[in-house]
């Protein structure tokens, strides 16, 4: 069963961060084809940035989102290894950075995820705009 965890980068171990890296370049550059100097934007390694994963009995990291706090909170880089998806498992850590930051919480989704976020009480704000060549939207959540 995989358990979920969530930690500022300073307190990930070494390993475990290795394996959530892996993870993101594994989905948004070499499936979605995202150039690595954007996936790698130095946002992880700010001091109120926040990582949450679930991590199988294994040590494998099989789902991860990163939260950005500052004058907003954001949720980004949600991430699921293709051998776990349709568990639940990115909703799961959706769901536990909602309760850790209740109030006003932003994301940029892409677009053909808008229903799937509107699932957790996020709302379009806006038109669609590109985001490293993939159609975006931004979205708002004040639901908790």
């Amino acid at each position: 069963m995989p358990s979920l965890h969530h930690s500022p980068l300073a307190s990930v171990d070494q390993a475990v961060l290795y394996r959530i890296m892996a993870l993101r370049v594994a989905v948004f550059v070499h499936e979605q084809g995202i150039v690595d100097d954007i996936e790698l934007d130095g946002a992880d390694l700010l001091s109120t940035t926040e990582l949450f994963w679930m991590q199988d009995d294994d040590g494998e990291v099989l789902a991860t989102i990163r939260v950005l706090v500052d004058d907003t909170v954001h949720i980004g880089r949600v991430a699921t290894a293709a051998t776990a998806r349709g568990r639940g498992l990115a909703g799961e850590l959706i769901d536990a950075a909602l309760e850790a930051y209740p109030g006003v919480v932003e994301l940029s989704a892409q677009a053909h995820l808008e229903e799937w976020y509107g699932r957790f009480g996020f709302v379009r704000v806006g038109e669609n705009y590109l985001d490293a060549g993939i159609p975006h939207v931004r979205m708002v959540s004040t639901a908790r």
